[in-house]
């Protein structure tokens, strides 16, 4: 328990920051004691990315103080921060996939020989060394993009942690990691709270922040609304704050009618996933649960042309579909938006228009000339439809928060009218506000018709949207559940391979 009378460690006092004629932040207090955790919640766009890049030094502040053990300071780069004991965890990974462990541990900070040249030997010692202060099963030499996301998030979080931070920003850390990563992590955070760091953790996941917060505080528009103690808020108040407005049923989804199937997989067999025999009808949401590793992600790259199909067969509309890569899977009306948007869905630079368009280009083309008029009214008509402010429309889509970037990948399949989407992580990073207004974009594309396969991490959402549920545990299917029958429970014990049937249940 942190000591309530402690002095802050940091303290924020009427921090404001615009640009242009948007208000990022205005006159934002935030205080942070020795020991706590301390959550920041918010929608995306409420503020909490622009304070942390005040504190990284990446930002400047328009005015404010900010103050650290009492002294007041001025953080006006990273080099700064560094010095001052602020370390940052971002949502999206700062990190070079084509290094090893090693060389993007010591990034920028590469130890030399006394001739100058690199000391590879010094660098992966330190790496290792750093590996093994969070108990990180990860060798050193392996090149960072052969590890999955979440295990290039650990190698993340030991950078963090090796530089002695004594403020630490997470934001949204466990986003990327399996079940077992997070819990982790979570002792990661226990250890470094008993050593009297401070933490500020950012993170839509209500369950988490319950789990590990001292205090809370919810920041809408740019201001900060409410600091309470987790002792006394519940988690409807919480939603109240952030929103706006009560959030009575987040999953409430109409009764669905389905159709003919769509989508009929059978004996698919893929690079570590297989065989697998599966089903989606028209107008019915399918679940994909299991643990991270359990071939989910494999499995949807298969169907989606993206890795090589072994054997088996998968028919679409009741033809069989022969496919050498996802260009002529999405011809046939399937649309992915995959786990990563930053590094598989999405072009960074490119305009909001030209991401949403990207795959319907050919609908707008007359004898080879392109009505480029008629594409922005249908880009803005899908913008509308997912809530996606108008003047983004010529913005690169980097410049768009987590949650924004999510709806503009999932944009680009509406605007394709995709019979089949199979939506991986839909609402990873993603904040409660904008997890309603996908989910309630799912429920009316079901009720059109569209047939609908979702893998997710959160058992909750699988739960809570899914008409069926999937689980899979090593490559394969291991039982299937009506959403009457599933629970967390009953899906995690099929997912851990420790369910055991009751004599005559034929759920598996």
């Amino acid at each position: 328990m942190i000591n309530d009378l402690a002095a802050p460690l940091l303290q924020l006092d009427g921090v404001s920051k615009r640009y242009g004629p948007t208000v990022a932040l205005d006159s934002v207090d935030f205080d942070l004691r020795p020991g706590e955790v301390h959550a920041l919640m918010g929608e995306n766009g409420a503020g909490k990315s622009t304070l942390m890049k005040i504190l990284a030094g990446t930002e400047d502040r328009d005015s404010g103080s900010i103050r650290i053990d009492g002294e007041r300071v001025d953080i006006r780069g990273p080099r700064d921060a560094k010095a001052l004991g602020i370390a940052i965890i971002n949502q999206e990974l700062n990190t070079v996939p084509a290094m090893t462990v090693a060389e993007n541990l010591c990034l920028g900070e590469e130890p030399r020989t006394r001739a100058g040249v690199l000391d590879r030997r010094t660098m992966i010692a330190d790496a290792r060394a750093k590996l093994q202060r969070i108990s990180a099963p990860i060798s050193p030499t392996t090149p960072l993009g052969n590890l999955s996301v979440g295990m290039q998030q650990m190698v993340e979080i030991a950078r963090a942690v090796s530089t002695d931070a004594r403020i630490l920003v997470l934001d949204e850390p466990t986003a990327a990691l399996s079940r077992s990563e997070a819990l982790h992590l979570y002792g990661v955070i226990a250890d470094m709270k008993a050593s009297g760091v401070g933490l500020v953790y950012i993170s839509h996941r209500m369950e988490e922040v319950w789990q590990l917060a001292d205090r809370v505080t919810v920041f809408r528009d740019g201001r900060n609304v409410g600091t309470r103690s987790r002792e006394e808020v519940t988690p409807s108040e919480i939603v109240r704050m952030m929103v706006g407005r009560p959030l009575e049923d987040l999953y409430r989804h109409d009764d669905r009618v389905v159709r003919q199937t769509v989508l009929d997989v059978q004996a698919l067999v893929g690079e570590n996933v297989g065989p697998v025999d599966l089903h989606v009808d028209a107008g019915e949401v399918v679940g994909v649960a299991g643990l991270v590793g359990s071939g989910r992600t494999e499995l949807a790259r298969v169907i989606f042309g993206v890795d090589h199909r072994v054997s088996g067969t998968v028919i679409l509309d009741g033809q069989p579909l022969e496919t050498r890569s996802p260009k002529d899977v999405i011809a046939h009306g399937v649309g992915m938006v995959p786990e990563s948007r930053k590094e598989q869905a999405l072009f960074p630079s490119h305009s909001v228009a030209n991401n949403i368009s990207l795959s319907s280009l050919k609908r707008f083309c007359t004898f080879g000339v392109l009505r480029r008029s008629a594409i922005r009214r249908e880009v803005r008509r899908q913008m509308d439809r997912l809530q996606l402010r108008p003047d983004a429309i010529n913005l690169p889509v980097s410049a768009l928060s987590g949650g924004n970037q999510q709806k503009a990948a999932l944009a680009r399949w509406l605007m394709s009218d995709s019979q089949l989407l199979i939506l991986d992580e839909p609402t990873r990073g993603v904040d409660i506000g904008a997890k309603s207004e996908i989910y309630s974009i799912i429920n009316q594309l079901s009720a059109a018709g569209k047939a609908i396969l979702v893998i997710s991490s959160d058992l909750p959402e699988v739960l809570g949207i899914s008409d069926r549920i999937l689980v899979m545990r090593h490559g394969r299917v291991v039982g299937e559940l009506t959403a009457s029958q599933a629970s967390e429970e009953l899906v995690m014990s099929m997912a851990t391979g420790t369910y055991e049937p009751a004599q005559g249940d034929s759920r598996d």
